[in-house]
């Protein structure tokens, strides 16, 4: 069976691009934590609605790519295109523009919007620990544009570190180092080499922690059956409740709704009915009002199994992402926004992590998309070694003239 447990924070999790400074925050339970609904406006509050569209339709091709359990970020991705959005131009840009379910010249009120998110989210609830971090890792010596630097810093708060990529030892530990750092040592390690063709590894980081608000009896969890799509049996750890849980049905699917915390975040349980599988109910998320959808459970007395699982994935998205709309971007790219040095996207992959328990869950993800050096278009930085005979001039600046000249062989 697919199992698709990613995990939802309510609407603000699922949509456009959201931003912190990268550090954990939340985990506290100090003085008033009321859920206090975050505030946007008219034309950011369309941006979460256009955010669906892209969530939805990666959602349902990982879930038809995948033989096995996943666990994604659609939040994470997110924000690793918005900041590719930000260095390409031309048709590049366009296709991303589409396959993020923005409008070609909504950029700038994009980054807006992500601004106010970043303001907003990660005080929404003091038992949740929440950390979003950017980060560009360049290759030490080659340039980025300086616009588009200033604006993934001040939209994202992407740090830009120069690392020296011929030394690979060093370039790794420093990327994967950070990744394990953002991550809370969930995902330590996201690149097994750098590659020195590559100019920039643009990074996106997000990690989740926060306690159901009513939790699971640790002496109830007990070993059970459990049958996959294709009839396959196995033995799991089931945690078990009986109590007031938002609950939904409909011909072709459960839903209950757990929240955590304060109830700022929420994880939303979708178990296909017999004759149905989880592609028909991610099928339907593409389709549905997403606002009205979340909402449907009400509350009810439920006796309630859940696994207690964890999960690790890993995946390429090329293709993926290219059958959704943004081909351009690995091939006849153009990021120069971004630097003049830029050329198409290597690869881009996710890797996530998902633990759930009686107390709760805690979640991690990590985007990356490399971007490519154009040879064409002169290195940021010429390797000059001086280890054969040259030739040598001493010349004045204003005239030209040539006050010594001669020829070096090492004797």
């Amino acid at each position: 069976m697919k199992h698709f447990f990613f995990f939802i924070a309510g609407a603000a999790m699922l949509m456009m691009p959201i931003v912190s400074c990268g550090k954990i925050q939340g985990g506290e339970d100090e003085g008033d934590n009321t859920f206090k609904p975050i505030e946007l406006s008219t034309k950011a509050a369309g941006f979460v609605q256009k955010g669906n569209t892209f969530a939805f339709d990666y959602i349902d091709r990982i879930n038809s790519e995948s033989d096995k359990d996943y666990v994604i970020s659609p939040l994470s991705m997110q924000f690793l295109l918005g900041m590719l959005l930000d260095g390409a131009q031309g048709e590049t840009a366009a296709q991303i523009a589409k396959v993020l379910g923005y409008g070609a010249g909504e950029v700038d009120a994009v980054n807006k919007y992500c601004l106010s998110m970043l303001q907003q989210l990660p005080v929404l609830d003091k038992k949740t620990k929440l950390n979003i971090a950017n980060a560009i890792f360049l290759d030490d010596g080659w340039p980025l544009e300086k616009k588009f630097q200033r604006t993934v810093g001040e939209y994202f708060q992407a740090e830009v570190t120069n690392l020296d990529f011929s030394n690979g030892e060093a370039s790794l530990k420093a990327i994967n180092g950070w990744c394990s750092k953002q991550t809370n040592g969930l995902i330590s390690k996201v690149l097994d080499e750098v590659n020195p063709a590559v100019l920039a590894y643009l990074m996106n980081a997000v990690y989740f922690k926060s306690e159901w608000v009513n939790k699971f009896s640790k002496d109830a969890t007990a070993d059970e059956s459990f049958i996959d799509e294709d009839g396959g049996k196995s033995t799991v750890k089931m945690m078990k409740q009986e109590s007031k849980t938002l609950y939904y049905e409909s011909d072709s699917y459960q839903m209950v709704r757990l929240p955590y915390g304060n109830g700022a975040f929420s994880m939303i349980v979708l178990l296909p009915k017999e004759g149905n599988a989880v592609a028909d109910i991610t099928a339907e998320l593409k389709k549905t009002d997403w606002n009205k959808f979340r909402f449907l459970p009400s509350e009810k007395d439920v006796d309630l199994w859940l696994p207690k699982f964890d999960t690790k994935f890993k995946i390429v998205l090329n293709d993926i992402l290219s059958a959704m709309g943004m081909p351009l971007a690995f091939s006849a790219a153009d990021f120069s926004a971004m630097s003049p040095a830029a050329s198409r996207l290597s690869f881009v992959q996710q890797d996530a992590v998902i633990k759930v328990d009686e107390e709760g869950s805690e979640a991690a993800a990590v985007s990356v998309a490399a971007v490519e050096k154009n040879a064409s278009a002169g290195a940021g930085r010429a390797v000059f070694h001086a280890d054969h005979t040259f030739l040598y001039l001493i010349t004045e600046q204003s005239t030209g003239a040539v006050l010594f000249a001669g020829r070096y062989s090492g004797n």
